[in-house]
């Protein structure tokens, strides 16, 4: 995109499921990622300060360009404001909500705003393992919180044995509908499978960080499971059909949590490439003039877990304008447009309704 948004990310869970946890460990493993948090709950953020602070408004240094500042949710808005400000440079803002708080509250305040220089990142719900039973007795609302993820993280799978980890596992799945599901423990997450992690000048992808090997993970024990999730990339020289696209992706099977990537529309529009950024239900276009002298590709990657990447590399492949033919016209770009955000409105169009979004 011409103009880089800033991924907004909602973090939930009851208390003790681990929000908190999987945020450390976030904001451990940026290295060259810039993290802006906003907590509207008071916790261990990785340091004393923020408890120093003690008020809302305050705004501390993390430490590796990361910034924590706790907030009012009532004045989202001016504290995103203040986040996506240009010179602070931060690549994603994590917003943890408070454990009693509503997480869908927290999206439609996200996708409501007026700040052009954020997008929608997610809704990750936090769930305790070992105490998934008695949370659902003493929470009704987890039922319908877990229908309104985007990404369902099943902490402290360490404390469970393996055939009720399977059993939570299982009634996670059947309430969180579409939302992709992964087991972990200490919420060791990937940062990549919620975000695009910066890589620092020097580093090589997936190699371990001075860091890391010299102070290690206080968390870390290597018999603890991490959350596992599949990737899967596509480049094609060939235009994609804007409606088939639009069908695979009003259709993509349960798990499949992130698409990010250019898509080529050939003849539908032969003068834009169009960004698209998709998380959970949550789906936006973005068209730029292609840049100059630039090779048209159509460039995807999918991340997700539990996925069939040969079933996703085929339905996508049926996407591809087969010939002369098949060219799409201009009317078959219908589809997408409603998907791309216009300068003077939220995306309301870019979180469909449905049973879980609209409840």
């Amino acid at each position: 995109m011409s103009k880089q948004q800033i991924p907004v990310l909602v973090l939930s869970g009851f208390l003790g499921s681990g929000k908190t946890t999987l945020l450390n460990h976030l904001l451990r493993s940026a290295r060259g990622t810039r993290i802006g948090v906003m907590v509207n709950d008071f916790g261990d953020i990785g340091i004393d300060a923020m408890t120093v602070a003690g008020q809302v408004g305050s705004t501390v240094s993390l430490g590796d360009g990361c910034l924590c500042c706790a907030v009012d949710v009532s004045e989202l808005d001016e504290y995103l404001e203040v986040l996506t400000r240009p010179e602070l440079r931060l690549d994603v803002i994590v917003i943890e909500a408070s454990g009693l708080a509503e997480p869908q509250e927290l999206v439609r305040m996200v996708l409501a705003s007026e700040n052009e220089r954020i997008v929608y990142g997610g809704l990750v719900q936090v769930v305790d393992a070992a105490e998934f039973s008695a949370t659902r007795a003493r929470h009704p609302e987890t039922d319908r919180h877990l229908a309104l993820a985007d990404l369902v993280v099943v902490n402290k799978a360490d404390r469970v044995g393996e055939r009720e980890l399977d059993a939570v596992h299982e009634t996670v799945g059947a309430l969180a509908g579409p939302a992709a599901v992964v087991r972990t423990a200490h919420g060791r997450v990937d940062p990549e499978l919620l975000f695009d992690r910066v890589v620092p000048d020097g580093e090589i992808e997936g190699q371990m960080s001075i860091e890391d090997l010299l102070y290690g993970d206080p968390d870390e024990d290597h018999d603890h499971p991490h959350a596992v999730y599949e990737t899967l990339s596509l480049a094609s020289d060939t235009a994609l059909h804007p409606r088939r696209l639009m069908e695979f992706l009003d259709s993509r099977p349960e798990g499949l949590y992130r698409i990010k990537g250019f898509v080529d529309f050939g003849a539908a529009d032969p003068d834009n490439r169009y960004t698209v950024h998709a998380v959970g239900r949550f789906l936006r276009f973005h068209p730029e003039p292609w840049p100059a002298g630039e090779e048209r590709l159509t460039q995807l990657v999918l991340i997700g877990s539990g996925v069939d990447g040969a079933a996703l590399r085929k339905a996508l492949d049926g996407c591809r304008v087969n010939g002369p033919q098949d060219a799409p016209d201009e009317h078959s770009m219908w589809g997408v447009l409603r998907y791309v955000q216009q300068p003077d409105e939220p995306g309301a169009d870019s979180w469909p309704a449905g049973p879980a979004a609209g409840s």
